[in-house]
């Protein structure tokens, strides 16, 4: 495994919504190069990039003409290689996001497959042999197109019908139209998306986070040969690019780590029970209302089936999800962020939540943002016009900035020694200052009841053991304990005193301190 992802720690950048540096209204490469230092002062020492390719944005990028050309919109080929270059200057790291399973309409591969004739792009997307077959559900196909071209058949796509899949093949070969997953044209597919990330690669970026990584092979329930497609990929990147790294959207760690990837993330959708956490019914919400065992149980379980193989990652949320703010106040958040950065893995920071930016209600949708499109709004750095973000007037922004007087700004929360940004960078110099505490140490579950507070763990390596201690209900709350604290590192609104066997926890507290070291 790289050894960078031992101690990262990632942002997650919305080019399009971080930072604008032409005034035209859209945020860009060189709007990111501005705000590099404010990542790193932050204490982020990696990032996420979302889809930075030449579309038609149905689907805010997601939807790829071009895999091997910047969209305009954020600058040249030449911009994003001078961001990975001022990126590496600061000792920091840079994934692109690989939308590896399907293409735009108005991809070229995708136009040249919808002629009749036979050519080297005919078999790339997932056509069926008559414009009316396709009509049963197969497993990973989302829907079909019809009547599209003159070439007889339908073709597959994947999520919005303005994405026509790209062939890796079927697990379970049913029709004469479907290819087998090893099969020359499907593994043409693999080939492809090698060609690919040899390109980036090598022009400076770190890796690529992977776009619905799970679904690549259809009828392939059991993701058995999409598995092998990737670690096909892997063994070819470890011998060449060992450095870089493929994380994965796939939900599942210990199937996609065995698949090959770094690290996969909790997401939304699953069973790991991460909306738990900040979202449905909120654990580390005031109201007494969550519960954090169902979280361990699961967690648990997904350790010991990854057990040491790679890494599973906690966001404080993405662009697909209302904001972590929609849910949690701010005090709430202090609590939430000392939980996701004592974790194992690498902690996701998704722009923005640092800060405690809102999720915007009824927002008109843009770029097929949907529901999704009020957690994607500009970045908010400060108080000159449209929030330090764009010069541009209002009604060329990409979205429209917060209407709310009250919106936090980098600015404002910088000058408030008590602002969620500030307890968020101090609680990342205290996971880079303590090796416990990193992406590999161990983690035990000392405290974690059905229904009750508080909740406490541990994180241990050979130096140190760091002991965490969380209570996000608003009054305070105790538990039987075995040992004495040790010494304090970060406390928040009081800290947790032992006595007679038991723990006594502040409401709305959290406390994090070191114990004698333990050999493992």
């Amino acid at each position: 495994m790289a050894k960078w992802l031992d101690n990262a720690v990632f942002y997650e950048i919305y080019p399009q919504s971080f930072q604008d540096s032409n005034g035209d209204g859209i945020g860009d490469f060189n709007g990111i190069l501005k705000r590099l230092d404010y990542i790193k002062n932050l204490g982020c020492n990696a990032i996420w990039m979302n889809p930075c390719f030449v579309s038609p944005f149905y689907d805010a990028g997601y939807d790829v003409t071009d895999f091997y050309e910047a969209a305009p919109r954020y600058g040249t080929n030449e911009d994003l290689k001078n961001l990975f270059n001022e990126v590496h200057k600061r000792g920091m790291h840079i994934l692109l996001d690989l939308v590896a399973g399907h293409t735009s309409l108005k991809c070229k591969w995708f136009l040249e497959s919808c002629k009749p004739e036979k050519n080297k792009y005919t078999d790339r997307f997932i056509w069926t042999h008559h414009v009316w077959e396709g009509q049963e559900p197969i497993y990973n196909i989302h829907g079909w197109l019809r009547g599209i071209s003159d070439r007889e058949g339908a073709v597959a796509t994947n999520c919005f019908s303005t994405q026509p899949a790209l062939n890796y093949g079927f697990g379970e070969v049913t029709e004469p139209w479907q290819f087998r997953a090893d099969s020359e044209e499907a593994e043409k597919g693999r080939l492809l998306l090698m060609d690919i990330m040899s390109f980036w690669i090598d022009m400076g970026c770190d890796g690529f986070r992977v776009d619905m990584a799970a679904s690549l092979v259809k009828a392939d329930p059991d993701r058995k040969w999409t598995s092998l497609l990737w670690q096909k990929i892997r063994a070819w990147m470890d011998k060449k690019y060992p450095d870089a790294v493929l994380i994965s959207e796939w939900g599942n760690p210990a199937q996609s780590l065995a698949a090959g990837f770094h690290m996969d993330f909790l997401l939304h959708t699953g069973s790991s029970h991460y909306m738990d956490l900040f979202r449905v019914n909120p654990y580390f919400s005031k109201e007494e209302k969550g519960d954090i065992s169902e979280f361990v149980k699961t967690y648990k379980k997904m350790q010991e089936a990854v057990n040491g193989n790679g890494l599973c990652c906690i966001p404080s949320g993405n662009h697909d999800m209302k904001r972590m703010r929609h849910t949690l106040d701010e005090e709430e958040m202090k609590i939430a962020f000392a939980f996701l950065l004592t974790m194992p893995g690498c902690p996701y920071i998704y722009y923005g939540d640092e800060i405690g930016m809102r999720y915007i209600e009824n927002m008109t949708s843009k770029e097929g943002g949907y529901e999704r499109t009020g957690s994607r709004t500009p970045m908010q750095w400060d108080s000159t016009t449209n929030d330090g973000f764009s010069s541009a007037s209002r009604e060329k922004l990409y979205l429209p900035t917060d209407p709310d007087i009250k919106r936090p700004t980098v600015e404002k929360q910088l000058a408030n020694t008590n602002s969620l940004l500030n307890m968020v960078k101090k609680l990342l110099v205290l996971r880079q200052s303590h090796t416990a505490l990193q992406s590999n140490a161990a983690l035990n579950f000392l405290y974690a009841m059905p229904e009750s507070y508080p909740f406490i763990y541990e994180r241990q390596n050979e130096e140190e053991t760091v002991l965490v201690i969380l209570n996000p209900v608003c009054h305070s709350v105790s538990c039987s304990f075995k040992d004495n604290l040790g010494q304090i590192l970060l406390s928040y609104n009081g800290i947790a005193s032992f006595k007679d066997g038991k723990l006594f926890v502040p409401a709305s507290s959290f406390t994090i301190c070191q114990q004698k070291p333990c050999a493992l």
